[in-house]
């Protein structure tokens, strides 16, 4: 199975990837986590990026706050899907993020989750990788109808509680 790669653009971002790397690990998908800089360590960013698809990766998820230029200098180095998470900062609550990650030039697709949104850009990372993987298309599967489970089951119990 191909891994995943996750930049984080600050190690100030690592709640986020945390939610990220949760959902991989119950999913079982291999992955490595950097801190590079869009800004600071260009040239590292691109390395890595050049590099990916030799090196096994199928996905790059991309997290960064303000400016938020990491997920397009690393989608501009590579033809690996890109998924940015924009990351809330205490400037503007994250749309700065969000703007930067979702308006890239046309050639350069970023697909971008909601702000802060981990656990969903795992989850996006791992439809794409399932694409060839049956064993991790059938855990996804698997997981969808875990989640429905427990909705009935609160839905029950509300149920219960509150109608008459």
């Amino acid at each position: 199975m191909k891994k995943v790669g996750i930049i984080m653009g600050s190690d100030s971002d690592l709640p986020i990837i945390k939610k990220c790397t949760d959902m991989l690990d119950s999913l079982e998908i291999e992955y490595t986590v950097h801190v590079y800089s869009a800004h600071r360590t260009p040239e590292q960013a691109a390395a890595f990026t050049k590099s990916a698809k030799a090196d096994g990766y199928g996905v790059i998820i991309a997290a960064a706050g303000m400016a938020a230029h990491l997920a397009g200098a690393i989608a501009a180095n590579t033809t690996l899907p890109v998924i940015g998470i924009p990351c809330k900062s205490a400037a503007l609550d994250g749309m700065d993020a969000l703007l930067s990650t979702v308006m890239m030039p046309s050639g350069i697709p970023v697909a971008t989750v909601a702000i802060n949104g981990g656990a969903n850009a795992a989850l996006l990372a791992a439809q794409i990788l399932a694409l060839s993987d049956e064993a991790l298309s059938n855990r996804l599967v698997e997981m969808r109808e875990e989640n429905t489970r427990k909705v009935l089951e609160k839905d029950e119990k509300i149920c219960k509680e509150f109608s008459k």
